[in-house]
């Protein structure tokens, strides 16, 4: 399949190629198959970048922040919760995004001056990493990659591999099909008064999205029965955070957990652990005509689920003067290319079916203990002056801007 050039990037049921190679165990084909997943992850985003610069640059151009506010019901954590303010500019296929905050790394939040830049060329894209502490810059040229390319993929460190294969396989999703929107209500009468709320000069319709599942799933069938490994496998953070290893089972009866507390199946928090009972397909019956009656390939699968239940908040304006789908979405797209988790799952979050109105206000669950709260403001430097952004009022009132050229 490699050497016909399978793309090895598809998922199934959440989880991917390369997951799946490390469930099996075989270093060699892990190996091969993450050699290759970098490759089409170069190519599919040289090919993504471009395409979106595109679709902006007959956009009107536009500036905003997004700031970011992180808390958590731990009194404790919220108090080192970091903020951050995303400065995005674009000006036709050129577009810029300043931050502070460049990721989470499992035990502290990571730091840095960074700059980001993308500018659409004919039919290719620059792509520029600017470290403005150490004075530095990256430079990527994204252009399809050549065919002679996937003969070889990307070789990744023999480290990276052995790392894989000695840590637990974990797939984190939301589940948006169960999500619904109503709108908040206040006052003694709750039922006649619809909220609304005033952000950063807008009038806001607020609304409460329910049922917001956040899925963790832990595989270790390729660790052995050595279950020590995954509990030692937890950060100082998650220690620290309490993440205790909650067990219910399927039936939803309810079983104590270490501390001897009773979790409900099917509560606010809890997890489940369920191993494959049936033999997995062997190679022969794989490729016979036999009925597999849904049994699987490779190792059995032992798999640990957990489950925590948020409620989102969102607020929607019909005056804000940036357009969701056609300026805001592709740059999350762009920012997305960067692995950024966080812009991932707030990407995921309000490509949903949402109520009309932009989404000025967010906030949303991001881990099992984190909420972000997404906040758009400053538009065209109208609140407080950008270098290079010049806010223009236009003969029938819409308020627009314009960037210079530097």
């Amino acid at each position: 399949l490699l050497a016909a050039k399978a793309n090895t990037c598809v998922e199934t049921d959440n989880w991917t190629v390369s997951q799946e190679a490390v469930s099996n165990g075989d270093i060699d084909i892990l190996t091969s198959i993450i050699s290759f997943r970098d490759l089409w992850r170069q190519k599919n985003r040289s090919l993504q970048v471009p395409e979106l610069l595109n679709k902006l640059k007959n956009s009107p151009d536009f500036y905003t922040e997004m700031k970011w506010e992180f808390s958590s019901w731990i009194p404790l954590m919220s108090k080192v919760c970091p903020s951050d303010t995303y400065k995005v500019y674009k000006s036709g296929s050129f577009v810029r995004i300043d931050t502070t905050l460049l990721g989470f790394d499992q035990t502290n939040w990571q730091r840095g001056n960074r700059s980001y830049l993308f500018k659409g060329v004919d039919d290719e894209a620059h792509f520029y990493e600017i470290d403005h502490d150490a004075k530095e810059y990256s430079m990527e040229v994204m252009r399809d990659i050549d065919v002679e390319l996937f003969a070889k993929g990307i070789q990744p460190a023999k480290d990276s591999i052995q790392m894989r294969l000695q840590a637990p396989i974990i797939s984190n999703s939301i589940d948006v099909e169960k999500i619904s929107f109503e709108r908040n209500k206040s006052g003694w009468f709750a039922w006649r008064n619809e909220k609304n709320e005033n952000v950063n000069g807008y009038d806001c319709r607020v609304y409460n999205a329910s049922n917001v599942e956040f899925i963790t799933r832990t595989r270790t069938e390729h660790l052995g029965e050595n279950q020590n490994r995954l509990k030692n496998s937890r950060t100082p953070l998650q220690h620290f955070l309490g993440m205790a290893e909650e067990d219910f089972d399927h039936s939803g009866t309810s079983t104590p957990n270490p501390d001897g507390a009773l979790i409900e199946a099917g509560s606010v928090a809890g997890s489940s652990t369920a191993s494959s009972s049936q033999d997995p397909v062997t190679i022969e019956e794989y490729f016979s005509d036999a009925d597999l009656n849904g049994r699987d390939v490779g190792k059995k699968k032992k798999i640990q689920t957990k489950v925590q239940r948020f409620k989102a908040n969102l607020w929607l304006s019909d005056e804000f003067p940036i357009k969701l789908q056609e300026q805001i979405l592709p740059i999350l797209d762009l920012m997305s290319t960067l692995a950024s988790p966080h812009i991932s799952k707030l990407k995921d979050f309000i490509t949903m079916q949402l109520p009309s109105g932009f989404p000025i206000k967010i906030e949303i669950p991001l881990f099992h203990v984190l909420n972000a709260l997404i906040t758009f403001g400053n538009v065209f430097g109208t609140d407080t002056p950008v270098e290079y952004v010049t806010n223009v009022k236009e003969s029938d009132e819409r308020l627009t801007c314009v960037i210079d050229e530097v």
